[in-house]
């Protein structure tokens, strides 16, 4: 019970909570109107590199994250090009954007920064303590010296919700997502709201990655990412295809990972603890804890002239 009374072990559920709730949101964006994104990691990377090489280079982090946004925004357009437009299998196409992002980012980091990587001196994106917060008791655990980051998912979560169930744009991504043959008859365009979807949901998942890169660690390491991306899939899926549901996820796997951190030294075997949020992944995908309904036309490709 100590261990749960443990501020750093709320503080860290919230702080890796956030490169899970960034691209399971974003997601939801894409799989809302049809298209699965299995392609979150390899975005991931792309947007940690991009991070960390712009704010390098100009000095400003605030740059490098727009810098990571524009990056993925560009592989989430060629990822949707190719699965709108010439409609590929979608999960051999998200495959190969993650293993895109994997190559290209180590040869980057090879070409550019060479054998000792990215710079320590790297400005990292400011954390932030809001004495409103911090001081009320047992919440307070949660918001201490938190990157800015951390407060931009909390804000996300409620607007996404709010764009995707209460306004007449989200409505009509949802509808392209469950029907869209109705859709398009009544005269809405299916592919620019796919397009819409997949590029809003690669710069969430670049926003996930430059968080590790400028927000946390301050560098940039080969597959840093470590499976997050595909956490994040099975965070999206825990979560139902919602963005409350998506970030409740998050933290249950941002649990896991800061309660490792947290118990290392001590008696319990720390590996074991590691692989709980791998092993959530299990169980969320193979639908063991709770069955999940994707969006009906999830994965199908929409061709209005066939």
């Amino acid at each position: 019970m100590t261990v749960l009374a443990n501020p750093q072990l709320w503080a860290g559920t919230l702080s890796l909570a956030v490169p899970l709730a960034f691209p399971a949101i974003g997601g939801t964006f894409s799989e809302r109107t049809g298209v699965v994104n299995i392609a979150m990691e390899g975005i991931m990377l792309v947007g940690a590199f991009f991070a960390v090489a712009c704010s390098h280079w100009t000095g400003n982090p605030w740059l490098g994250l727009l810098a990571a946004m524009v990056a993925g925004g560009l592989v989430s357009w060629m990822f949707a090009w190719a699965a709108i437009r010439i409609a590929a299998d979608q999960v051999v196409l998200g495959m190969a954007i993650n293993f895109f992002g994997a190559g290209i980012t180590a040869f980057l980091l090879n070409t550019i920064f060479g054998y000792n990587g990215t710079p320590t001196s790297t400005p990292a994106l400011p954390m932030v303590t809001f004495p409103a917060l911090a001081n009320v008791p047992v919440l307070g655990w949660f918001f201490h010296q938190q990157s800015v980051l951390v407060y931009l998912m909390l804000l996300l979560v409620i607007v996404s919700h709010w764009f995707l169930f209460h306004t007449r744009l989200g409505l009509r991504m949802r509808a392209v997502g469950e029907n869209p043959l109705a859709a398009d008859t009544l005269g809405l365009n299916v592919w620019r709201l796919r397009y819409t979807g997949v590029i809003i949901g690669g710069v969430l998942s670049a926003i996930g990655g430059a968080y590790l890169s400028i927000g946390i660690l301050n560098s940039f390491d080969v597959n840093m990412t470590d499976g997050r991306g595909y956490i994040a899939l099975a965070a999206m899926i825990f979560g139902k295809w919602t963005p409350f549901g998506s970030f409740g996820a998050a933290l249950l796997f941002g649990f896991a990972s800061s309660l490792g951190n947290v118990l290392q030294g001590s008696n319990v075997p720390t590996d074991l603890i590691a692989m709980l949020p791998y092993a959530l992944t299990i169980l969320a995908l193979a639908g063991l804890v709770g069955r999940s309904t994707a969006p009906a036309a999830d994965g199908i490709p929409y061709l209005p002239n066939r």
